[in-house]
């Protein structure tokens, strides 16, 4: 891989490699752009099989980041961390408090957050070196468990697809089905259960899909046959690139709408919901009720302000699909653009107050 090429394609700012001998730490920062303010995105722990594997996962991740924080209306650029190693036997505490230093050494220019691999345990030890860091422990003045919060916003933006969709933003009789039943997806299905969605779900955890069948009144299907249901919103909360060549036809749903990162395995997958008529809510913005909940403890965590944040995600992905018919493109092109002109106004103005800075200067 040549790093410097990929990073000036993709325009790059940072990538950052640190490593502590005594604690064991291999430690890959990854910030993307910085334009809308500080870059934000979560520490991945996983046992990579090469270097290059965490150095392309990273870089990835941290771009995602920078759409998902400029779709949400966030001031927060996009980065993101990767530790090379096995979450389950790897971590220690002197592991952490050394990422803390490196992340206090960047003085602010990158956040950082749970994500898969890491936990609020891992964040209070960063804590420990640094308030760079959301997503600690709520006795530190944080948000706390951020499923809840995700999985509104989830609801919140299905809603604007059904309205997108059926001309009502009703769920109430509405058949589901959810892929997947983890913690964000176990709110989800609360919060359509008390709509009086009918819910359809699967899951590789047997006891995951036994609580929501009892609780939520949900029938249980095998996770091959999830697609093929007849349903009117799938909603994927489990692996990503499930949207594909082998389960788009199988898709009865006319609603796309669900918790998943990466749900279209490759962009013309998304070209080819729209071709179906199939309303598909991109993935990154109706899944950033969690970022927004952590990005609020930047400013001294308040739960009120954080949730109407997150209902807003309602009225972006309504946008987004405004943006998809006057200008003729699928939801995620729609999605991408919206998140993509809200950077270069930015751009554009510091720009502009750069030019009158120095323009005054010379004039003195």
């Amino acid at each position: 891989m040549e790093i410097f090429k990929y990073m000036e394609t993709y325009d790059y700012e940072q990538l950052i490699f640190c490593q502590d001998k005594t604690s064991g730490l291999k430690a890959i920062i990854a910030i993307h752009d910085t334009t809308l303010g500080p870059a934000l995105g979560g520490t991945r722990m996983w046992n990579y099989a090469t270097e290059e594997e965490a150095i392309e996962d990273a870089l990835r991740l941290a771009k995602g980041m920078t759409y998902k924080n400029a779709a949400a209306g966030l001031n927060l650029g996009g980065g993101k961390t990767v530790i090379i190693g096995d979450p389950l036997k790897d971590k220690n505490e002197e592991m952490f408090r050394a990422f803390g230093r490196f992340i206090q050494g960047l003085n602010g220019r990158y956040i950082t957050a749970e994500d898969v691999g890491t936990t609020v345990a891992d964040m209070d030890l960063i804590h420990e070196e640094t308030n760079y860091v959301t997503g600690i422990s709520p006795a530190f003045g944080s948000s706390g468990n951020p499923s809840p919060v995700t999985a509104y916003g989830v609801y919140m933006g299905m809603k604007a697809a059904a309205m997108e969709a059926f001309g009502s933003d009703s769920l109430e009789g509405k058949k589901v089905a959810v892929q997947g039943v983890g913690n964000v997806a176990y709110k989800l299905c609360e919060f359509l259960h008390k709509e009086g969605a009918i819910l359809t779900v699967a899951d590789i955890n047997q006891a995951s899909v036994d609580r929501a069948v009892k609780e939520f009144g949900a029938t249980q299907v095998d996770v091959s046959e999830i697609y093929s249901q007849d349903v009117d919103i799938f909603a994927p909360c489990a692996l990503g690139a499930i949207i594909n060549d082998d389960t788009i036809p199988q898709l009865k749903a006319k609603v796309v709408a669900g918790a998943a990162n990466n749900q279209l395995k490759e962009p013309r997958h998304g070209d080819k919901l729209a071709e179906l008529g199939i309303v598909y809510a991109p993935d990154y913005v109706i899944n950033s009720g969690g970022v927004m909940n952590v990005a609020d403890e930047l400013n001294g965590y308040n739960r009120e302000r954080a949730m109407k944040r997150v209902e807003g995600i309602y009225d972006t992905i309504t946008r987004i699909f405004e943006i998809s018919k006057t200008e003729g493109i699928a939801s995620y092109a729609a999605a991408d653009r919206l998140a993509e002109e809200r950077i270069a106004r930015m751009a554009k103005s510091r720009r502009q107050f750069l030019q009158n800075g120095k323009h005054s200067l010379t004039n003195r």
